[in-house]
């Protein structure tokens, strides 16, 4: 399996792009991973609960639901299957990696300089220093 690690950026298509053809190359399948924070996850949960006009099949029924969508909506044209998490997003990319033997790992990632990286940390830096899997990083 490839996992493609995605954001809510238009760099998302790019990586399932990358990803789709290493699981072309390979025989596997792809996985698009989307990871929401505790916090982004509380907060979609609360303005749900809020909002009476929501329908209720569009009510996530937890971050996890949210961060599915995202993901689903990043593999439109792909026979990827999307997953959405909530935690801290390089140790649940690394964890769903390593729980489902993935191949390699496909990222994007974003220009920033040495110090922006130093003070916020980089999701794709540390998906490079820390997955056990080969990790490809795209532009």
């Amino acid at each position: 399996m490839i996992v493609a690690a995605v954001g809510e950026s238009d760099r998302s298509e790019q990586v399932v792009a990358e990803a789709d053809a290493l699981a072309d190359a390979f025989d596997e399948e792809t996985h698009v991973v989307h990871v929401l924070s505790p916090m982004e996850a509380r907060k979609i949960e609360q303005n749900a609960t809020e909002s009476s006009t929501m329908e209720l099949d569009d009510d996530p029924d937890d971050g996890e639901g949210a961060a599915q969508k995202i993901a689903a909506a990043a593999t439109v044209g792909s026979g990827a299957t999307p997953v959405g998490l909530v935690g801290k997003a390089s140790e649940r990319i690394i964890a769903y990696a390593d729980e489902h033997d993935a191949r390699y790992v496909v990222v994007g990632k974003r220009k920033r300089s040495p110090t922006g990286k130093a003070v916020f940390g980089s999701v794709t830096q540390s998906v490079l220093l820390n997955a056990d899997q080969p990790v490809l990083s795209v532009m």
